[in-house]
């Protein structure tokens, strides 16, 4: 499979609205609808499809606050999870943030319990930094490449 990053907009919200996680995971993230709700009050946000050819496989919402750059979320549908798309989309979305806004650190957050999604990004280099964001969850940071 090869990754690819499309914009979300109105020809494909319906579809990126209808990715969901696995059973279980739903307490990890919030729906792909919350998301693009959130995205259109607060122009920051750059919501994402995350396509296999013209298959929406995942989702993710990258931004960058005042200093700093954040992959805020980030899902891959439990249709297709367990083939390696998690790793594959996290290195796609690293190369875009740095073609976007530069280099620099990439931070983002998750609950301690989405085990399988703290060490994915371990694996890619995400380091926790000791805090917690506005909602208590754990806080990574990737320094620049």
């Amino acid at each position: 499979m090869s990754l690819s990053i499309r914009a979300a907009d109105r020809g494909n919200r319906a579809a990126l609205e209808a990715l969901r996680v696995a059973p279980g995971q739903e307490g990890y993230i919030e729906t792909v609808a919350q998301c693009l709700r959130e995205a259109d009050g607060l122009a920051l946000w750059r919501p994402l499809g995350l396509y296999d050819g013209e298959t929406p496989v995942g989702f993710a919402m990258v931004g960058r606050f005042p200093g700093e750059v954040w992959l805020d979320r980030l899902l891959i549908d439990g249709r297709y999870q367990g083939r390696g798309l998690g790793g594959e989309a996290l290195v796609l979305l690293l190369r875009y943030l740095r073609e976007q806004y530069g280099p620099g650190p990439v931070y983002l957050s998750l609950y301690p319990e989405n085990t399988a999604a703290l060490a994915l990004y371990e694996k890619h280099g995400f380091r926790l930094n000791g805090e917690r964001d506005i909602h208590g969850e754990l806080v990574m940071v990737r320094e620049a490449d």
